[in-house]
């Protein structure tokens, strides 16, 4: 039975990579594109240089991109943990760390990245026939 569970890894894996990836290119669009405006001025009112807006957007839409392709998952990952790890202690420092509805969503894409840096592409992504062998034979060796 667990074993044909196992079977679904892959599957699995290229579904979450799919879902984040989806979720960081609307955000990262909505900051390089559609609302960068707002953007713009909201990074001041919490101590940050508006340029961040577009260092935010670019990791957000081209992580996003490269996620769901499969493709240097577990550096993307890193940033993506790094950056909403970052927006959580940021951005909610002055409020309650109990009160996980005002940082759900930041908390559920970091956790989501940390795993595929853990785990991995999976079978079905670019990672695989780019980078798979060379780990294997190290492995091996």
């Amino acid at each position: 039975m667990l074993q044909n569970l196992e079977r679904l890894k892959p599957l699995a894996l290229l579904l979450l990579r799919i879902s984040l990836g989806a979720i960081l290119i609307f955000y990262g669009r909505a900051k390089l594109f559609t609302q960068t405006a707002s953007y713009i001025q909201s990074f001041p009112r919490f101590g940050l240089p508006s340029y961040f807006t577009y260092i935010a957007g670019v990791v957000e839409l081209f992580g996003g991109c490269l996620l769901i392709v499969g493709l240097f998952t577990r550096v993307v990952g890193l940033l993506i943990v790094a950056e909403t790890v970052f927006a959580i202690v940021w951005f909610h420092r002055m409020g309650n760390l109990s009160a996980v509805q005002n940082y759900q969503v930041e908390l559920l894409l970091a956790v989501t990245a940390f795993a595929l840096v853990a785990l991995g592409a999976g079978a079905i992504s670019l990672d695989q026939p780019i980078f798979g062998r060379k780990t294997r034979a190290k492995v091996k060796a």
